[in-house]
């Protein structure tokens, strides 16, 4: 059942992605654009999925449990830190290069052909050296801020 619901939702994803137009790099590099030919469709997709997430997100802080009986497991640091700073300028700067993120660079798998198969490929192999460069430092920082 998880499996059924994790790939309609991902279906629903992907179809949304579609309507808004977010699988086009162009109307992403169109937004990052900000001084020049600036299009904003890209902020109302972020407002739209604010919208939807936040009381969901509300919901589960308040619930244990998932409807479908997995339990909820929620980050717990609120802490802004180099790796996350880092992190978020290695997405950006990818995202602005490629105009293409992953969501919708799975989109694109079903019909952009070779680029979309070449960035997904790249995609997975930069999230494959990023966990085993960083694998060693992982281990020490659960460590190091585990709870008591």
């Amino acid at each position: 059942m998880r499996s059924l619901a994790a790939g309609l939702f991902g279906f629903l994803f992907g179809i949304g992605l579609i309507v808004a137009g977010m699988t086009d790099p162009a109307r992403v590099l169109a937004f990052l654009d900000v001084a020049g030919a600036w299009d904003p469709t890209l902020a109302f997709v972020m407002i739209g999925a604010i919208a939807v997430a936040a009381p969901a997100f509300a919901l589960a802080r308040r619930q244990p449990v998932a409807l479908l009986g997995e339990t909820i497991s929620l980050p717990d640091t609120k802490r802004i830190d180099a790796r996350l700073i880092g992190g978020s300028a290695l997405f950006g700067l990818g995202w602005g290069l490629a105009g293409v993120c992953p969501g919708p660079a799975l989109v694109l798998l079903g019909g952009d052909g070779l680029s979309a198969l070449l960035f997904v490929a790249a995609l997975l192999a930069g999230g494959w050296i990023a966990d085993w460069t960083l694998r060693p430092w992982n281990g020490l920082h659960r460590k190091a801020h585990r709870p008591a």
